[in-house]
């Protein structure tokens, strides 16, 4: 019989968790309907147990009832998009999450100070075009081939998607070095990400199989799926259906970790559900 573990780190951070009880707290108490602008986390059940609670996503401040509340999803969004939001007449709650909201503030100090602002981060993620919104002349990259595409200023910045691979990060990082007079490395990864992915890693080591829970769209579990992959059979998946009992055949130990997207609560849910397929 194989034995299950838990990351130590794993599953919903703060800024997902805050979101998640702002939330329910303004659906209670809002009089009129609630939005959310875009997915309010990259969690395809979250999503739809908030559909049935009442609260529905829309793409674009315009499909919103009249008179609704909009919460502002984890990742940001623009100034542009906030601002069209509140010109409509709509209750908007911000739910963009504190650490996402401080990327914001150093791209705009950072281009006040005459820095050319480069955003780490994969291009098109919601969190990303949230900071572009800030400083729209700021190039996303990703890869030295995106750097090498570039003209670089004598000084550059660096802002990082909060849930990106500190590897990646280095690998711009090394791309730049000697392109430019002054090089500023703000490494805006979160914490709770960088934590998530040491404690993955250190599981995927010693387990025969990972399991790896959370969004398909959530970039942090990807990279979380990337790292274990790179350790042990590895199997990310969304749901407690997706998980094939013939997994765990032979196996001594199986692991599981989860997205900062993730509640706790299916985390739990899958240990349950692993631990029963195991016996």
């Amino acid at each position: 019989m194989a034995r299950v573990e838990v990351s130590g780190e794993s599953g919903a951070c703060y800024g997902v968790e805050r979101a998640l009880e702002l939330v329910e707290r303004v659906n209670r108490e809002a009089k009129g309907p609630v939005h959310t602008l875009g997915p309010l986390i990259h969690n395809p059940g979250v999503v739809s147990s908030l559909e049935e609670a009442g609260v529905t996503a829309v793409e674009d401040s315009s499909e919103a009832a009249p008179g609704a509340t909009l919460v502002l999803r984890t990742h940001g969004v623009t100034p542009a998009v906030e601002r069209r939001a509140r010109e409509a007449g709509l209750e908007v709650i911000d739910a963009t999450c504190p650490f996402v909201e401080r990327v914001h503030r150093l791209a705009e100090k950072l281009a006040s100070e005459g820095y050319q602002v480069m955003i780490v981060g994969e291009q098109g993620h919601p969190e990303v075009e949230g900071t572009r919104g800030h400083v729209p002349e700021a190039p996303v990259v990703l890869s030295s081939q995106d750097v090498d595409a570039l003209e670089v200023s004598r000084r550059v910045a660096l802002v990082v998607q909060t849930t990106l691979a500190v590897d990646d990060l280095r690998n711009v990082v090394g791309a730049l070095v000697g392109r430019c007079d002054e090089l500023r490395v703000c490494n805006t990864i979160c914490d709770a990400t960088s934590k998530r992915q040491a404690a993955a890693a250190e599981l995927a080591d010693r387990a025969d199989v990972m399991i790896v829970l959370g969004g398909m769209n959530s970039a942090n579990t990807n990279h979380l799926a990337d790292i274990c992959r790179s350790r042990a059979t590895t199997y990310h998946v969304e749901t407690l259906g997706e998980v094939d009992p013939a997994w765990f055949l032979g196996v001594e130990l199986v692991g599981i970790t989860a997205g900062a997207s993730t509640p706790r609560n299916q985390v739990e849910e899958m240990r349950e559900h692993v631990a029963r397929l195991c016996g």
